[in-house]
């Protein structure tokens, strides 16, 4: 899938045997002088966790950084960044028609009110997380709890919920509603079943799996367990537009705030950034023209921090398991040579 470093270097040599010019070949040694920057810069750096950084430019070159005994293999507990993941998976159903973002939970979900607020809540606002259910029973996070019998407690304990769209709130609920929507609208009989179909059509997360709290109930806004390579294999298709319609990812990747008050935003109480919110994942962006921004990522609790930043022209992820609200670290470890790897990014244009 992507071009290797020694690949990449044995093409400019022989352009230049051919003629090429020293400029490729100046541009070679530039090249490989930043990623060796890129490696001193991360292996010296103090971090509370280790880490594999992996990056891949536009033109398919990548770029690896293992810390310590932390590989692309290595599987860990993916937090918050399972929000983009599980919005994919959504939004292949929108893809071939199976839901739409305009539907509501009572049009596949039997016990879910038709009236008030409750019924004015579309699949757009819970996957933007503008849905108004910021109430989370404590049944989201139990394994033992039905997962079914869960999403009918959201309704019980949001039954004064404010009117969909006016507040933003990023919590799990929201994910929860539509993953049992998109269960029933698919005929599954399970969320990881809907997950296995999506697996088998895509070539995808073949040995990941939502199992947090338990494959049961799983937490479908941060309960996987992801290697960093198979989430890169995401990213890539997006990047790409090898999965959903041009469309469908321009859509996932707009601003979804539009009026909704920021109620809260863990962007915002950690890293003191006013980022905007799409579909399952933040634009990341500064004030009120969030369209405007390029780059997209879904930074998890643990410190993994999956992103695409179109502007520069590459993708990535680092994936780590630090402790528990430990994401200012992750971000922290990826902001201390992000402009090295826009440079980086830049050559490989």
């Amino acid at each position: 899938m992507y071009r290797s470093i020694g690949v990449g270097l044995m093409s400019v040599l022989t352009s230049v045997c051919d003629g090429g010019g020293s400029s490729q070949m100046a541009q070679s040694q530039n090249l490989s002088e930043l990623e060796i920057q890129i490696h001193q810069s991360l292996a010296e750096l103090k971090t509370d966790s280790d880490f594999s950084l992996s990056i891949v430019a536009a033109n398919g070159r990548q770029l690896i950084h293992n810390r310590g005994n932390f590989t692309p293999e290595t599987r860990f507990r993916s937090a918050s960044t399972s929000k983009w993941v599980t919005a994919s998976v959504i939004m292949d159903l929108v893809d071939i028609g199976v839901l739409s973002l305009d539907d509501h939970p009572q049009d596949y979900i039997s016990f879910w009110p038709s009236s008030g607020n409750l019924s004015q809540i579309s699949l757009r606002h819970l996957l933007r997380f503008t849905s108004g259910l910021n109430d989370e029973p404590l049944c989201v996070n139990l394994g033992t709890a039905n997962f079914v019998d869960c999403v009918a407690r959201i309704a019980e304990v949001n039954n004064a919920t404010p009117a969909p769209g006016t507040e933003f709130y990023y919590g799990a609920a929201h994910m929860q509603v539509a993953g049992l929507m998109a269960i029933i609208a698919s005929g599954a009989n399970s969320w990881n079943e809907v997950f296995s179909t999506f697996q088998t059509a895509h070539n995808l997360f073949s040995s990941s799996v939502y199992d947090l709290p338990s494959a049961n109930n799983p937490r479908l806004a941060g309960g996987m367990h992801v290697s960093g390579s198979e989430y890169l294999a995401l990213l890539d298709a997006l990047y790409r537009y090898n999965i959903l319609t041009p469309t469908l990812i321009e859509t996932m990747s707009s601003d979804q705030l539009e009026i909704a008050e920021i109620v809260y935003s863990p962007a915002e109480e950690g890293l003191d950034v006013n980022w905007h919110y799409a579909l399952g994942n933040w634009i990341e962006c500064s004030g009120k023209d969030c369209n405007t921004s390029r780059k997209f990522s879904s930074l998890g609790a643990y410190g993994a921090y999956p992103f695409i930043d179109r502007q520069h022209g590459y993708f990535g992820i680092l994936a780590r398991e630090g402790t528990l609200g430990s994401y200012t670290e992750g971000y922290a470890v990826y902001s201390s040579v992000e402009p090295l790897l826009q440079q980086w990014a830049k050559l490989n244009q």
